[in-house]
């Protein structure tokens, strides 16, 4: 069960940021190496994400490992998702945009309907968690649409798309500390901003120079932010710093 919440914040935003990068450019790593196409990779993977999503609920605590492998995981799916709808059924970025946006927004409504609350300082049940994923699955899913819709669609390429939507995150941070911005709202806003970033951060890493990118691969660029997740999770798991009592 998801009932304890990071304390460290700074540790929770960097393993983020990390996973959404390495979730799209894992998608695209798996897309070209496994040779399965784009539609059997992506049910291979969903397959994988519930497994990991059982063990995730089935744990009484919050487990470092888990939990972020399964962000991992669930950053991949909805970048697979993402790209089915546009390369598979010809959907386009705008209404990919538009379809996870609606998708997201009624997770939350709902969420919120039942249980009066988005804080994930408060998810201690199966059926907020169950709300919780969800909504991520649809915020990493918007994100990958937004962000290519962003840097390709509109031209605007990825090291430009990557500082808008850092520079987004900042106005954010300042509107939150600055200005005292409801904190479930400002921590959801980033959240969600975090997946269009770590998509144009990939795609300008991995992706060949004459597209824009700084041409290092898939394969470079998810392994390094792999490796970099793991060191982290690891130093958490051992130091505990992002645990807080559970919250009864």
């Amino acid at each position: 069960m998801l009932n304890k919440v990071p304390e460290v914040i700074i540790y929770f935003w960097i393993i983020k940021i990390m996973a959404t990068t390495v979730g799209e450019t894992a998608a695209d790593f798996l897309i070209g190496n496994l040779k399965l196409g784009l539609t059997n990779t992506t049910l291979i993977m969903s397959v994988l994400l519930i497994i990991t999503l059982f063990f995730q609920f089935k744990a009484s605590k919050y487990v470092p490992s888990i939990y972020w492998f399964t962000v991992v995981m669930i950053s991949v799916v909805g970048t697979l998702i993402t790209d089915n709808l546009v390369d598979n059924f010809g959907v386009s970025l705008v209404t990919t945009t538009i379809i996870f946006t609606v998708a997201m927004l009624a997770t939350f409504a709902a969420w919120y309907a039942s249980e009066k609350t988005l804080s994930i300082h408060s998810i201690y049940t199966s059926k907020r968690e169950a709300f919780y994923w969800l909504a991520i699955l649809f915020t990493f899913a918007l994100g990958t649409a937004a962000g290519d819709l962003i840097a390709e669609g509109l031209n605007m390429g990825y090291w430009k798309s990557a500082l808008m939507f850092a520079a987004l995150i900042g106005v954010v941070t300042i509107a939150h500390y600055g200005f005292k911005l409801n904190t479930v709202l400002s921590f959801w806003i980033a959240y969600i901003l975090t997946r269009p970033l770590g998509a144009s951060l990939g795609d300008y890493l991995s992706q060949p120079r004459d597209k824009g990118g700084l041409g290092l691969g898939t394969t470079g660029t998810s392994m390094v932010f792999l490796v970099i997740i793991l060191g982290l999770v690891f130093y958490l798991t051992k130091t505990r710093k992002d645990e807080s009592k559970v919250v009864e």
